[in-house]
């Protein structure tokens, strides 16, 4: 049975509200402006980075609130809600699904994905999205009761480099294979490629830099006109 939460997704866009750090829109304000946005033009779920985004956001919109946090380290390449002590953090932010990086990388505390995902669903009682880059990761990701299986690190990663995005073919795989709900994340950049991943089976999709990377997109014009300088 699908979570009830998770069920408001079905079918629907989630934005991804994010900012690069430095960035002027990097900003809990701001960013919670953007979910604001989301949510009254059609989406029906958030994703939102770190707690103090996540609280600033929880008090804006009422739609669903994927969190993440990003912790880098030099010991890992594992950095989306590495641990449980940055799930829980999450998690009391106002977050109602935890996503987190759920590779087989080994990750720079020990802590085993199985683990991960068990003690957020029991001690913290929240679903949570597994960040998967292939296929045998998110089949593993579904062995360890992860309610949510999404394609967001495919051709992030040394195991799925030169994946071609959105990641179409490995989302038809899973949703003939896999009971978990499969959404669709990384490189979808316009509604023709979010109209195919519904196609090949997504139960949601996510679009982030399309809607909300505002410094990517200027950057991307901008670098236009110097070429023509």
């Amino acid at each position: 049975m699908i979570h009830s939460v998770i069920e408001k997704l079905r079918g629907k866009l989630i934005v991804s509200c994010q900012a690069p750090s430095g960035s002027p829109l990097n900003d809990p304000y701001i960013i919670s402006a953007l979910a604001m946005a989301a949510e009254q033009n059609g989406a029906a779920g958030v994703r939102i980075n770190t707690p103090e985004r996540i609280v600033a956001t929880k008090a804006r919109v009422s739609v669903p609130i994927i969190g993440i946090e990003k912790v880098v380290t030099e010991h890992s390449d594992v950095y989306i809600t590495p641990t449980f002590e940055v799930a829980r953090r999450v998690s009391e932010s106002g977050a109602e699904i935890i996503a987190v990086d759920a590779t087989r990388r080994p990750r720079s505390n020990g802590e085993r994905v199985e683990d991960l995902i068990r003690q957020i669903q029991t001690e913290l009682q929240k679903p949570v999205m597994a960040d998967i880059s292939t296929y045998d990761e998110a089949l593993h990701a579904a062995d360890c009761g992860a309610e949510i299986i999404a394609t967001t690190l495919c051709g992030y990663t040394a195991e799925s480099r030169g994946a071609k995005l959105p990641a179409l073919d490995l989302i038809e795989r899973l949703a003939r294979r896999l009971d978990a709900p499969v959404i669709c994340e990384g490189g979808v950049a316009a509604p023709d490629q979010l109209r195919r991943a519904f196609d090949c089976g997504a139960f949601a999709v996510v679009v982030g830099t399309a809607i909300t990377g505002v410094d990517h997109l200027v950057r991307q014009f901008a670098d236009v006109c110097e070429r023509n300088n």
